[in-house]
């Protein structure tokens, strides 16, 4: 990638008595910031893997995500590839081209550019059916994630392996970078009867491992046993963020615009689902803002600020949301600011917030009745939320997780690729 930046060049014309300038012409800089230190999994499959595609019939589960480094879609490249022969393809939530707005159900369609057949799983089915697959030999994923547990596109992969599965039919991960890093893990780890399409599976809330890592995992401990292909990346370490990668960012959807957003998504998230707060989605800064029309914001800001938490501020804000809940209302609150992303720790940091609201506001009903399944749901638990009403401290409730981390990551070893 690189910047172009304008400066104007002047030319001179020197005489025996004085500088006359001639004129002025803008000259075009290039500042190139050098390679991308990480290629991934669809530039590595086309580049030395082509063979694992030959003589068979693709289908693929993609979104806007789905890139090269050059921002060619995976699905052009492989429609134009003269050794691939793609036949279909599926959409997650927000769909193949990345058209629909979240939470609205996607019918099936006719992509206009290739001519495919676009499946969609995320309408009446969010799993493959035996009909859309009767054509097809090999499934492939090129989806990014965004490292947190509350998020549908890694449940969109595991219906579909479950799908591939069942119709003895191959299943291909092209990996890219887990953009919170992967050594970060954090929070509860998801209770059976919390399961839903924003968490499927026993997993914490912020997992530590990339698309195709998490692919091995479900496959083996939640006994898929799909014939599973997973295309790594080049390049890519276990202590890289996705701003190390020097890839380009493409929003995974329409709120999560910019590199460092999944972290703001792994902070406040789940605070979202309550829609009493706002998080910053329908104003210009989605995730990044708490947010109600009766918190004082410098009483807040100073309250998280006397924390001390690692790796972030908190400045006090005056906003109106847009759109969404809480459309048009005056709301004070608190802008996050992460400082240092390698110490900072969003679950921990999404407790203190619900926690200082708690105690600051007794008197708001922070926890909808109406909202409360969502918040757990996302949470995983809902023994979080009855903590916060006990009036247990954060860094409890955050060391009350360690147990079963512990546990998980002696598993998650298991399907670790990158160093």
């Amino acid at each position: 990638m690189r910047k172009d930046k304008k400066i104007l060049k002047r030319f001179f014309l020197l005489t025996d008595k004085t500088i006359i300038i001639i004129f002025l012409l803008p000259v075009t800089i290039f500042a190139q910031t050098g390679p991308n230190k990480v290629k991934p999994g669809i530039e590595v499959l086309l580049q030395e893997k082509t063979d694992l595609l030959s003589g068979r019939r693709v289908g693929l589960i993609t979104n806007p995500t789905g890139v090269t480094s050059q921002l060619k879609t995976t699905i052009d490249v492989l429609y134009e590839h003269p050794d691939i022969k793609l036949v279909a393809l599926f959409g997650p939530e927000h769909g193949v081209r990345g058209d629909v707005t979240a939470g609205q159900q996607i019918q099936s369609s006719t992509d206009e550019k290739t001519g495919l057949p676009v499946f969609s799983l995320y309408g009446s089915t969010k799993k493959p059916t035996p009909d859309m697959l009767k054509d097809i030999d090999i499934l492939l994923f090129d989806i990014q994630d965004v490292g947190s547990r509350a998020y549908t596109y890694i449940y969109t992969m595991a219906y579909a392996m479950q799908a591939a599965a069942e119709n003895n039919i191959s299943f291909m991960v092209l990996d890219r970078p887990n953009p919170l890093g992967g050594e970060l893990i954090e929070g509860p780890v998801l209770e059976p009867e919390f399961k839903s399409f924003i968490g499927l599976y026993e997993i914490p809330y912020i997992y530590g491992m990339t698309i195709g890592e998490l692919a091995r995992y479900f496959n083996k401990e939640f006994n898929i046993k799909v014939n599973l292909i997973v295309v790594p990346m080049q390049g890519w370490k276990r202590n890289m963020n996705y701003a190390d990668t020097g890839l380009p960012w493409v929003p995974t959807s329409p709120h999560v615009p910019h590199v460092d957003t999944p972290f703001f998504i792994a902070t406040t998230g789940c605070i979202g689902e309550l829609q009493t707060i706002n998080e910053g989605v329908g104003y210009t800064l989605p995730f990044e803002l708490i947010g109600a029309e009766w918190i004082d914001s410098r009483i807040l800001a100073d309250e998280l600020n006397n924390k001390k938490l690692p790796g972030v501020l908190f400045r006090p804000v005056y906003y109106k949301p847009y759109y969404f809940a809480l459309q048009g209302k005056q709301l004070q609150g608190v802008q996050i600011y992460i400082n240092d992303n390698k110490v900072y720790r969003p679950m921990l940091t999404q407790l203190h917030i619900i926690a200082a609201i708690y105690k600051l506001y007794p008197d708001q009903d922070i926890f909808n009745i109406n909202r409360t399944n969502m918040f757990d749901k996302a949470m995983g638990t809902d023994k979080v939320r009855n903590a916060i009403k006990q009036g247990k401290q954060p860094n409890d409730i955050y060391d009350s997780f360690t147990t079963q981390l512990q546990q998980y990551r002696l598993i998650r070893d298991k399907y670790l690729h990158y160093d």
